[in-house]
């Protein structure tokens, strides 16, 4: 068994994915071509939002929603420390300041009690991380965005398709991102992403943001990025899109499948879903205080795993001098400890992760 396998499901919709890349070849249209029109369309439809705007990556879609919200020098902006190392580094990008506030031990995402104790008179926004694919508890968080007049930047990158009480991820801040990094739910066949929101005069200048700043062809109104989500990408993703409610739903079989296998296990502490959310899984997150050997003893009967994240950002060399250590982050440092990831994607077979679990459990005690 691989951690994960895109050649499985290359294969399963191998037809429609060639189909797709060779009327993008046959066009040549190969910039911002109409598939790149008509996904951005279909992506906004499926997040329940009016305007989406495809760009090079999901790191990207960070960075243009702090420059359109107009984020800078002296701006302060809250991020959870456990989380992949984007969500801070767009912040320093754009000159402003990331600070650091710690997630719910079970959730693993920002805690809005953390995040209320960090905000300032120089905060200008947070970006909540749906992390694995559960979203984050978005009700205190945007009732306190409010109070501060604190603009919110969903980070979905790991939750396409997920929802919070009947709200799909992306459609409750002021902006939403998403990735299309190929290992993502809905994920392209190299870089890409999308930025998200309600807002026309956000998406407009995204769109100029993302081709150079430029208002028309040569004319350039200020400066920008080259960042534009190629159109062969986009027509894969169209391919794919369809297929993705199902796959997801395949994920959360496996998640319960893992869940029961694992109650056997003493130590281990599976996945907590929130009763309020929609979680499509993009990992199967444990937490043991045994993780170092738990993830050995899984090697030897051929469980691949990951370990996502070893080290939260405050503690990352990058971050240390945005740091301010009087803040208490021990969810995120204990977690970088504990959590190991396990494979799951559709094209999985339920017995293929009973047969090694069922081993394991025969040969190991931990």
């Amino acid at each position: 068994m691989k951690f994960l396998d895109l050649e499985l499901q290359y294969k399963s919709i191998k037809n429609e994915v060639d189909e797709a890349i060779n009327r993008v070849i046959s066009r040549s249209s190969y910039i911002l071509g109409e598939e790149v029109d008509e996904l951005e369309e279909k992506i906004a439809s499926y997040c329940k939002v009016k305007y989406a705007v495809g760009l090079n990556s999901g790191s990207d879609a960070l960075t243009a929603s702090l420059f359109a919200l107009g984020i800078g020098k002296g701006d302060e902006v809250i991020v959870p420390s456990f989380t992949y190392i984007a969500t801070a580094e767009a912040v320093a990008i754009v000159g402003a300041t990331p600070v650091f506030c710690d997630v719910n031990d079970r959730t693993f995402n920002i805690d809005p009690k953390s995040f209320e104790s960090v905000i300032t008179d120089k905060t200008k926004a947070v970006i909540p991380v749906h992390l694995y694919g559960q979203p984050a508890d978005m009700d205190p968080i945007l009732s306190l965005a409010k109070k501060h007049n604190i603009k919110v930047i969903e980070d979905a990158a790991q939750a396409i398709g997920a929802e919070y009480k009947g709200k799909k991820t992306c459609s409750m801040g002021d902006i939403g991102c998403l990735s299309f990094f190929p290992t993502k739910n809905l994920g392209a066949y190299g870089d890409g992403g999308m930025l998200l929101t309600n807002k026309k005069e956000i998406a407009d200048w995204v769109r100029m943001w993302r081709a150079h700043g430029q208002s028309k062809k040569y004319y350039t109104d200020f400066i920008g990025a080259s960042s534009r989500l190629d159109t062969i990408q986009a027509a894969i993703l169209l391919a794919k899109l369809p297929h993705l409610d199902e796959w997801n739903r395949k994920r959360s079989d496996l998640a319960a499948e893992y869940n029961k296998l694992f109650a056997t296990i003493a130590g281990i502490e599976t996945p907590f879903v929130s009763s309020e959310v929609k979680h499509v899984y993009h990992q199967y997150t444990i937490k043991t205080n045994t993780r170092d050997l738990l993830k050995q003893k899984l090697a030897e009967v051929d469980m691949p795993t990951m370990i996502y994240y070893p080290l939260p950002l405050h503690k990352q060399k990058a971050f240390l001098p945005y740091c301010n250590t009087a803040f208490d982050l021990k969810n995120s440092e204990d977690l970088a400890s504990e959590v190991l990831s396990l494979p799951i994607y559709p094209e999985i077979k339920i017995d293929q992760i009973e047969g090694v679990l069922i081993k394991f459990n025969d040969l190991n005690r931990i």
